[in-house]
């Protein structure tokens, strides 16, 4: 009987597609990360203010921007990447609860929760072949 998954799983399993695949899953999850730690950099008032009017306080930015730059990079780079996507999970979570919460804003609360969902799989998983993390191990 042909089944689906062994299939693609035949048509995907290889080490140099491992390592492709396992950079491109970085790549894009890191990506948001880098793009909003950079727009708080840009917007770096306007953003405490929106902070603040949520009941978060606004001392927190350099944190949040930390957080969301330094462990987009370090997902990107593969460098650290279960310890980035840990802390970029837990955030990704507390974001969803404390920003998203309500019911007009489900998308991203959502959004929020699959991304960490995506996270945690990869803390789970290593950086794969392709990032600073296995070049470190093989040394």
């Amino acid at each position: 009987m042909f089944n689906p998954n062994v299939a693609v799983k035949n048509l995907l399993q290889g080490p140099q597609t491992d390592a492709f695949i396992a950079l491109v899953a970085r790549v894009l999850m890191a990506y948001i990360f880098i793009v909003a730690g950079w727009g708080k950099i840009t917007a770096y008032t306007a953003t405490m203010g929106y902070m603040e009017s949520m009941g978060v306080p606004g001392a927190l930015l350099p944190l949040t921007i930390l957080v969301e730059l330094g462990g987009g990079i370090a997902l990107l780079l593969g460098f650290q990447a279960r310890l980035a996507a840990l802390a970029l999970a837990v955030f990704s979570l507390m974001t969803a609860l404390l920003f998203h919460g309500g019911a007009e804003d489900s998308i991203n609360l959502m959004k929020n929760m699959a991304m960490a969902g995506g996270l945690l799989f990869l803390m789970l998983h290593e950086a794969g072949k392709l990032s600073v993390d296995y070049r470190i191990e093989k040394s």
